[in-house]
């Protein structure tokens, strides 16, 4: 059975890259829009009362099949994942030239941080720039309509990505936790994963259950090192060093750094002992 997480299809309406594999009444190829909002929840059903599944942030790109009672049925083009949302969050597809660096930042309504601010947006989003100014020696990145972000906190996507994605994660640290989430505003324990691994140039899948079992290669405990990635069911943490790893979770609601023994004994009344290791390994 195809996960529906990752491929869209319903009894009425399928992707026609699927035509073939399952049944449904209409077969149709995906129309490619743009998010055009800070961050925008993606849900199992067109239904506001749904809890998320993910979010999608400022300038990812994704494909449509559906519009319909203000809703649009997507699947993200970065990691393929499908669901519903509000169909006023889309745009046009616009090149990208830069990308936010920092877990959080401001979108003023001019080159001056004393000027009113239009937007917060998160690591990850992605932005038209087309010029520069420079106000009391602070310089600033300007978009198209007229919106400014202080340049030392985004650089042009074209240039290498962040070196440690390690020290990204403890970027994120004591952030609000948030089921779903995947923001510097809130984050999960595996959003945090594919975000700090997308800003170190690397692709993570979306779900810890993806990624325990496709993410990198196997490795023992013992030799646990900094990067590897350790899991239980449902759940997933980034080791920092070789006994200190760093993850959101619901027990402090927030992204915390932790000892392995210590959260081994803490989850594992509720959750069992870790159910693997795994190594991410840099694309080459």
């Amino acid at each position: 059975m195809l996960d529906r997480r990752l491929n869209a299809f319903r009894p009425d309406l399928a992707d026609i890259a699927l035509k073939g594999q399952v049944e449904a009444d209409r077969f149709v190829t995906p129309e490619p829009a743009m998010i055009t909002q800070p961050v925008v929840p993606l849900r199992p059903k067109p239904d506001l009362s749904m809890g998320i599944d993910t979010e999608l942030l400022m300038g990812e790109e994704v494909r449509v099949f559906e519009r319909k009672n203000g809703w649009a049925w997507v699947q993200a083009v970065d990691d393929g994942y499908v669901g519903y949302l509000l169909e006023e969050t889309l745009g046009a597809v616009a090149v990208a030239t830069h990308l936010v660096t920092v877990p959080r930042t401001f979108v003023y309504s001019g080159p001056d941080l004393r000027f009113p601010t239009r937007m917060a947006l998160s690591m990850g989003s992605r932005l038209t720039i087309e010029g520069e100014a420079e106000t009391r020696g602070t310089r600033y990145l300007l978009m198209p309509d007229g919106g400014a972000l202080v340049s030392r906190h985004i650089r042009p996507i074209a240039e290498p990505p962040a070196p440690d994605y390690v020290a990204v994660a403890a970027l994120f640290l004591e952030t609000p936790y948030l089921w779903g989430g995947k923001s510097g505003f809130g984050i999960d324990c595996s959003g945090l994963v594919q975000l700090v691994m997308r800003m170190a140039g690397q692709k993570a899948p979306r779900d810890s259950d993806m990624q325990a079992s496709g993410l990198g290669v196997p490795v023992e405990r013992a030799e646990l090192r900094r990067g590897d990635l350790v899991f239980w069911k449902g759940h997933v943490a980034i080791m920092e060093d070789e006994t200190t790893m760093i993850h959101a979770n619901g027990n402090t609601m927030s992204v915390a750094r932790e000892t392995l023994e210590v959260a081994i004994e803490r989850i594992g009344w509720l959750y069992g002992t870790p159910t693997g290791y795994r190594r991410p390994v840099a694309e080459t």
